[in-house]
């Protein structure tokens, strides 16, 4: 827990010249190593207005299958088709599973793409996030600096979504992994920085005295709990200290800025602005929400994490994901009893929170600004296994879009008859990114350097998927 001593007081500058002289060196040195990668930087074509002004990404952490949500094989064989029956939508002759009756009344409100498909079969966000699907779990698994950073990184570093009172970007619960003891790729700056990194917010409530136990793994009856809360600092710090810091790394912006040429070095300190800030504090307080709206979402872990996006990006925050990862059972990688793991606990959800998050940025008039996103992983396979689950399988997968320049009602992209397969119009994981770039403003085919001052193309050879542009 932070405990902040001290007595309030005007801001003098409280550095020696000699922390000041060491902030300027470093900082002096930093700029001019950095010199190449800002130049091939500069070469990108920068930001121009786009139709999406903020971007909540649900990413349905292990897998959602297709078969069992918004690409259902009614004639296919026993052993595939699965255990669920379908239901008409707002779309003439669109079905979609039947315990998803919320979302089949507002596909006419959305764009499905029904043929996500990609190389990297681990579940795990690294793919979602970034847009690069080659990744190896050998290498790729757990977070490394030499990653491909994550889509709102590449955004906020290119001039998109930075934060000035709020942060840019937002992971909520908390940071992929955290009730595991790991971290997982995706997120992150990666070889752009950790400045790009997001915010995590923490949850440290949830369902299981022994959370690397995992005999609840695949336990229908047992919901996550919990909300995700303002990050923590540990151990004591006084006012003047988090002052301090703030100067320091204003006196690195400066010193920075003077060197590379720019007139703002646009590093932040996240945790001092949401510590101190007004606005965050407020936004991360749910309990100013209705009780029926709350009940709306759903006021389990990953409910009150959407309902949250919605309040962050309202208050200003420009990228916020809700990840959907908790032990014992807070995922979909449902390789056993899929069937009443979808039907109990996660198709309730998703079909409870999604509605209710394009009804609400609907309702104040938010939602034509604002770009939902909800994928996966990946598929599942199409064959049921002994277990009543499906395995792996980023062959086939889908994507749902909402507002934010997006064209409703359009089901894009078809299966073959038993969801194995792209009969046309396949998606990459870099399309995905591509149409994320493309809405809010930056151009899908500029550069930024990696590690060793490369150009790597930000959507790693993905186009926008126009079709389901307006």
């Amino acid at each position: 827990m932070l405990r902040v001593t001290g007595h309030p007081s005007a801001v003098c500058n409280g550095v020696t010249r000699r922390d000041l002289l060491r902030a300027g060196s470093l900082a002096a040195l930093g700029a001019v190593a950095s010199r190449p990668l800002l130049a091939r930087a500069s070469n990108s074509t920068g930001p121009r207005p786009g139709a999406a002004k903020r971007v909540i990404l649900i990413d349905l952490f292990g897998g959602p299958s297709h078969i069992d949500t918004f690409d259902p094989k009614p004639d296919a064989p026993d052993g595939i088709r699965g255990a669920f029956g379908t239901t008409a939508t707002a779309l003439p002759g669109v079905r979609v599973c039947e315990h998803l009756p919320l979302l089949a009344k507002r596909l006419d409100r959305l764009a499905v793409v029904r043929t996500v498909s990609h190389k990297y079969n681990s579940h795990n966000p690294y793919g979602v996030m970034t847009g690069f699907d080659g990744g190896q779990d050998q290498l790729d698994y757990f977070a490394r600096p030499t990653n491909h950073p994550s889509v709102p990184s590449v955004c906020q570093y290119l001039g998109v979504g930075r934060g000035k009172e709020l942060p840019g970007y937002v992971v909520l619960p908390a940071y992929p992994g955290y009730t595991q003891g790991l971290r997982r790729a995706g997120p992150y700056g990666g070889y752009l920085g950790p400045k790009w990194d997001p915010v995590f917010a923490t949850a440290e409530r949830h369902v299981g005295k022994d959370t690397s136990a995992d005999k609840d793994f695949y336990n229908a009856d047992v919901t996550p709990q919990g909300e995700p809360c303002l990050p923590r600092l540990t151990g004591e710090i006084t006012l003047d200290a988090l002052n301090t810091r703030r100067s320091l790394v204003q006196q690195l912006d400066t010193h920075s800025a003077w060197f590379d040429g720019r007139r703002e070095g646009g590093r932040r300190d996240a945790a001092f602005d949401l510590l101190l800030s007004p606005r965050a504090k407020c936004a991360f307080d749910l309990t100013g929400e209705p009780l029926k709206l709350r009940e709306r979402y759903g006021t389990d872990l990953f409910g009150s994490s959407v309902l949250l996006a919605r309040r962050l990006a309202e208050a200003g925050v420009t990228f916020v994901t809700v990840h959907t990862e908790a032990k014992p059972n807070g995922h979909w990688d449902t390789h056993e009893n899929n069937f009443n793991m979808l039907r109990k606990l996660l198709l309730p959800f998703l079909d409870r929170a999604v509605s209710a998050l394009v009804d609400d940025l609907a309702d104040r008039g938010l939602l034509d600004e604002t770009l939902v996103v909800v994928t996966g992983d990946m598929g599942r396979s199409p064959r049921v296994n002994g277990k009543a689950g499906r395995d792996h399988w980023p062959q086939c997968g889908f994507c749902l879009f909402a507002g934010g320049g997006t064209r409703p009602g359009v089901v894009h992209g078809t299966s073959d008859k038993i969801g194995a397969f792209p009969v046309d119009h396949p998606v990459s994981a870099g399309d995905l990114a591509a149409t994320v770039y493309h809405l809010v403003g930056l151009d899908p085919e500029a550069m930024v350097p990696d590690h060793t001052a490369r150009p790597i193309h930000v959507s790693h050879g993905g186009r926008p998927v126009r079709a389901v542009l307006r």
